[in-house]
């Protein structure tokens, strides 16, 4: 049953003795320690009378202060460390935003910061308290499916569990006199941390936050069982002192080392039995219980056949959790006989180890990040850190698929990130997912309609990457519908096949001759970017699977066709060759990177510096004097000149098919000058891995725009296409362009 706690720290008038207070926490403390953690005590205290903001649902009565020194006293009961204790005690204050993270910081350190973060990362988690079928996300399985699998993906650290669980019951206690917010902290309590708690093995807190979170939300079934305890309370206390009597007898003939006591059976424990094995309160055996404490293992067994000796065993309600310790680690020996007057009995037998790891479960034998290992726990942080995530996974344990509290089954996603809506309700989406995808995810209307989005109450582009923990806003307007550059890969504003498959069909369902003229747009102005300006569509049409190119233009501005296909295509435009066969007389073929010539033998070749082609351009070729043959752009101006005076020396060349290399090519950029423009331009060349030759830079302080030159090394014809498209988007930046002088 929930137990009342003692506040000796609290005098007469209401003050709190921090002196007294230090004196009671369960955990022992250096002095230096002692000290550092009295100072915490007192920026909370202090923190008091700084304003701050609603930390949602708490008590109203129940400041940071006193929250803070309640949190503490349940973490020293887990033996925890100091940066831990800090944590506790400053975790309100710093949510509330009574006192900055940097003041704690440099008190107490980064360690203590870190650990607060985390925690604040998983106060996001909201009221799961929904109706059944929530008109956008869905069944209420699925959204605590979901937070669970949240939660274990914002765990990095033990500590930081613990704190939240340790605020979870704090919370709880606070709320007893508030309804509203009773009803919501104990569903997420019962719903999400009495779970975590069990998860980690902490049977201290799991029966108190089970027992208060099942007194609030079934309010009749908790009173009728309470009552039922109460009524037979003190013929329950004879009982167990006969028992106790009898047993220590048995156990000190025997000359075993021992301790016993009764153990109390709680409220929840009780009504899930019930549920599950369909029984009333009389057939619950072990609401009659003792506890035999022994040094060893051998000692568990030793002693379970002296319980069997004395009274006798009940058949099929023996469970051997030291040979086949449950999920979470817990490890005892359980047994039902027929005791003293005919009554049932339950004997629990373990060592004091088990016991500590019983009641404190994960902290028991947790190593912090940079110690040795012990009792094979993982030696690195990174594996403590899986070995963590494994004991959160949820299992099915109990059978109990009906139950209220049932557990699910579920694999850790590493792969997925869990953000939040506006009403507090978790959606799942895939690892690198948009604000974009988000939209699309909570409503096919409102990714159509989105032209902004909020993330943690700041404007994000649409481009940006959420994170497991955001609140996500988005923004919206009435008439507003897709743009077709959301399907463009290489500008990032789609992940998620769900959200890209909604805007295609949107395009398709658009008028045909609207398609036609998007399409034609959109290659034109890629085009152009690109400087391809002698391109054969039709051939580029046949080559992305189109008869012709109005059916062409029409995929790229449905979204069948993305226009990064169609470079592509235009790339690789080559006609087949027959396999060469080597004949004596007949001049072969002659390649360097992707370009062939035909009909000069094995000459050599380079592009040329004045147009600079690229794989995908229409390209001739000129017989140079000394220097091979030279490549150029079929639009060249200097090759134009060249086909006038030296006709004979101009020959016919196409890209084929030999090893791939980079391809020089200049870009123009004009911007309104900033700083931090170069910066930014050059770290998306670094981000896309593409080499910069060299730059020019020109300022033109009247008008402050500034001009830029750049030589860069480019693959495709895609990846310049992206680029540039990347740097066009940059603040301030006018135009980014291929030329070609």
């Amino acid at each position: 049953m929930v137990q009342v706690r003692q506040q000796a720290h609290i005098t007469p008038s209401g003050d709190i003795d921090l002196e007294r207070w230090l004196q009671q926490l369960p955990l022992s403390l250096a002095d230096v320690d002692a000290r550092l953690l009295l100072q915490a005590c007192h920026m909370a205290q202090a923190a008091m009378d700084i304003p701050g903001v609603d930390s949602g649902d708490w008590a109203v009565d129940q400041n940071c202060f006193v929250a803070g020194l309640d949190m503490a006293m349940i973490l020293a009961e887990l033996q925890v460390g100091f940066d831990c204790l800090v944590a506790g005690i400053l975790y309100r204050a710093v949510l509330e935003q009574r006192v900055a993270a940097q003041l704690v910081a440099a008190e107490f350190g980064q360690g203590v910061v870190d650990l607060i973060s985390g925690v604040t990362r998983m106060a996001a988690i909201g009221d799961l308290s929904k109706q059944p079928d929530h008109p956008v996300l869905g069944q209420a399985h699925g959204q605590k499916d979901n937070i669970r699998k949240m939660l274990i993906a914002l765990v990095d650290d033990v500590r930081v569990a613990l704190i939240k669980l340790a605020e979870r019951t704090c919370a709880i206690r606070a709320v007893k006199d508030d309804e509203q917010r009773r009803q919501r902290v104990a569903q997420e309590v019962f719903d999400v941390y009495a779970p975590l708690a069990h998860r980690l093995g902490i049977g201290h807190l799991k029966w108190e936050l089970e027992d208060l979170s099942f007194r609030y939300i079934y309010a009749d079934a908790y009173r009728k069982i309470a009552r039922l305890l109460d009524g037979k309370r003190l013929e329950r206390d004879l009982f167990i002192l006969r028992v106790t009597e009898e047993l220590t007898k048995a156990l000190s003939a025997a000359e075993l080392e021992f301790d016993i006591g009764g153990r109390a059976k709680h409220i929840y424990s009780i009504w899930r039995k019930m549920q599950r094995k369909g029984i009333g309160f009389s057939q619950v055996y072990d609401i009659r219980a003792v506890r035999i404490l022994v040094p060893d293992i051998k000692d568990c067994y030793a002693t379970l056949g002296l319980v069997h000796g004395q009274w006798r065993n009940i058949p099929n309600e023996f469970d051997d959790y030291i040979a086949n310790p449950k999920e979470n680690g817990y490890r005892s020996l359980h047994t039902a006989v027929i005791g003293p007057e005919g009554q049932i009995l339950e004997v629990q037998i373990r060592t004091h180890q088990m016991h500590e790891e019983a009641e404190l479960g994960v902290c028991a034998h947790w190593r912090y990040k940079g110690s040795d290992s012990e009792n094979g726990m993982a030696s690195t942080y990174e594996e403590k850190i899986a070995w963590l995530r494994q004991v959160l996974d949820w299992h099915e344990e109990t059978g109990d698929s009906g139950g209220v509290a049932e557990q699910f089954s579920f694999d850790v996603a590493q792969d997925r990130i869990y953000v939040f809506t506006p009403g507090g309700d978790v959606v799942n989406l895939a690892q690198g997912a948009t604000p974009l995808d988000f939209a699309f995810h909570v409503h096919t209307e409102v990714g159509h309609r989105c032209r902004g989005a909020k993330v943690n109450g700041s404007i994000v582009p649409l481009t940006y990457a959420l994170h497991t923990g955001e609140r996500v806003e988005i923004l919206t307007n009435k008439e507003g519908k897709p743009k077709r550059d959301w399907l463009q890969p290489g500008l990032g504003y789609l992940k998620t096949s769900r959200a890209r498959a909604k805007v295609q069909h949107w395009f398709k369902s658009q008028a045909r001759e609207d398609n036609i003229d998007a399409g034609r747009h959109l290659l034109e102005r890629e085009f152009k970017r690109l400087a391809l300006t002698s391109i054969d569509y039709q051939r580029i049409a046949k080559k992305v699977q189109m008869s012709t190119v109005e059916d062409m233009y029409a995929a790229v501005g449905s979204g069948d066709v993305s226009s990064a296909q169609v470079l592509n295509a235009a790339q690789g435009l080559v006609e087949s060759q027959p396999e060469p066969q080597l004949r004596l007389g007949r001049s072969g073929d002659s390649y360097r990177g992707q370009v062939q010539v035909r009909g000069v033998g094995n000459l050599l070749i380079h592009m040329a510096g004045c147009c600079k082609p690229l794989p995908g351009d229409s390209i001739t070729g000129f017989i140079t004097q000394g220097r091979g043959v030279s490549i150029h752009r079929s639009d060249c101006a200097r090759l134009v000149a060249l086909q006038d005076s030296v006709p004979e020396r101009v020959i016919e060349v196409e890209w084929g098919a030999g090893p791939s290399e980079n391809y020089e090519v200049d870009v123009a950029i004009e911007a309104y000058d900033r700083q931090g423009l170069l910066r930014d331009i050059t770290g998306l060349f670094a981000n896309a891995r593409l080499n910069v030759l060299s730059i020019s830079t020109e300022t033109n302080k009247k008008r402050n725009t500034a001009t830029m030159r750049l030589r860069v090394e480019v693959p495709n014809l895609g990846a310049l296409s992206k680029l540039l498209e990347r740097i066009n988007r940059l603040k301030n930046v006018v135009s980014a362009v291929r030329i070609s002088e």
